[in-house]
Parts: C-alpha cells; sequence; structure tokens
C-alpha cells in the first residue's frame, strides 16, 4: 500500500480549500442529539453550544463564538488566559476535542443538511433490515437447486491411460521399412561406387608448399 509522507499530508491539510476545511471541523454529537436526529457527527459553528472532552479544560461548557479555519481552532465563551502583559486571550482548542451538546438552528440551509442526513440514516436501515430475509431466502434455494442437479448428473467415466492406447494404434498399423538415404540412390543410378576423399595431414601440406616455391 502506497503512504504518504508526513509533510505532504500537512501540506495537503493547511492548503485545502475551504469546502475541504470545513469538514475537518466535525465533532461528535451528545447521546441526546444522536437519538434525536439519527447521526454521530456534524461540522462545529458559531453559535453551537460545546462541552470539552479532552484536555486541562476538560468539562468545560459553552458558547462557540469563533471559528478558526487557518489554523484549524475554535474559540468558546469564557474560557479564556492572561499573558504575561496582562492582556486576555481565547485559548484556541481543536474541534475533535469538543462535544455538540446544541446546535444552532438559526441557519436554514443548516436545516435542510439534518434532513437530509435523516433521510440518508434511514434508507440505510431499511435495507439492512430487508437483505438478510432475502439472502436467507436466496442461498436456501440455491442450495435445493444444488443438490438437485448433483443427483441428476451422472459419474463421468475415466479416461482411458495414454499407454494402452499408444500400444493398440502401434500393433494395427504394418511395419514400414526404413527409407534409404540420398547416397544410395546415386549408386544404384550411376552404378559405380563413390571413393571416400582422404584426408591431408600437416606433413604432406607442408612438402606441398616447399615444392611449390622451389619450382
Amino acid at each position: 500500500m502506497q503512504t504518504i509522507k508526513p509533510s505532504k499530508q500537512r501540506k495537503m491539510l493547511f492548503q485545502a480549500a475551504n469546502h475541504r476545511r470545513h469538514k475537518h471541523f466535525a465533532a461528535p454529537l451528545s447521546p441526546e442529539l444522536k437519538a434525536s436526529h439519527g447521526f454521530r457527527a456534524l461540522p462545529v459553528r458559531s453559535g453551537d453550544s460545546v462541552r470539552i472532552m479532552r484536555g486541562d479544560q476538560k468539562g468545560f461548557e459553552g458558547k462557540v463564538t469563533r471559528i478558526d479555519q487557518k489554523k484549524y481552532r475554535i474559540h468558546v465563551e469564557g474560557l479564556t488566559r492572561e499573558k504575561v502583559d496582562g492582556t486576555t486571550i481565547f485559548v484556541p482548542i481543536h474541534p475533535s476535542k469538543v462535544m455538540i451538546t446544541r446546535l444552532n438552528l438559526d441557519d436554514k440551509w443548516r436545516k435542510k443538511i439534518l434532513e437530509r442526513k435523516k433521510e440518508a440514516r434511514k434508507k440505510i436501515e431499511e435495507r439492512v433490515e430487508e437483505k438478510p430475509l432475502e439472502e436467507a431466502i436466496e442461498t436456501k434455494e440455491e442450495i435445493a437447486k444444488g443438490k438437485i442437479a448433483l443427483e441428476k448428473k451422472t459419474p463421468p467415466k475415466k479416461p482411458k491411460r495414454a499407454r494402452t492406447i499408444a500400444t493398440k494404434k502401434t500393433a494395427g498399423k504394418k511395419e514400414e521399412k526404413p527409407k534409404k538415404r540420398k547416397k544410395a540412390k546415386k549408386k544404384e543410378e550411376t552404378g559405380k561406387e563413390e571413393k571416400p576423399k582422404k584426408r591431408r595431414t600437416k606433413a604432406k601440406r607442408k612438402t606441398t608448399r616447399k615444392t611449390k616455391g622451389e619450382t
């Protein structure tokens, strides 16, 4: 499996577009909201009331005043700290450390999102309920068909061995005479036997060369 380097992951995170950044602000809903709406998580918006679940400020509840999309942090009302110079600032918190206790439904577009998610959840639950019964019926029918097919089938014949077949074929054929070579044909046509050429040794070759040089 191909792995992505941490430097590339950080680059993708901090150079993401706004419509993708929005998804990284998702936080889990409280058990009451889960039961009423039918889904588990939703992106945090300003105006939602929130409870901090981890860290030094664990258990603190307040309303979200600001969302910092650049740094992926949220600011909660009442959660502040003093700097060395005496000024007070909001403590930035990551949305994954937070649980939504109350949703801000002033925006009509958010209401439509909640309705759409509810419908999608209902459809999934209906499919899950219907599938097991249909699958069980189909499997039973397939098993019954398979048994009937096995009963109808006859046992297959064993194939004969290759050796026995080869011996029968050779026995049925007549014995063929070996074919004569081409040289034998030439002898029959001419009636004379061709003498094999003698090879000259090295000593004979040297003598022939010397005689040619002398002459």
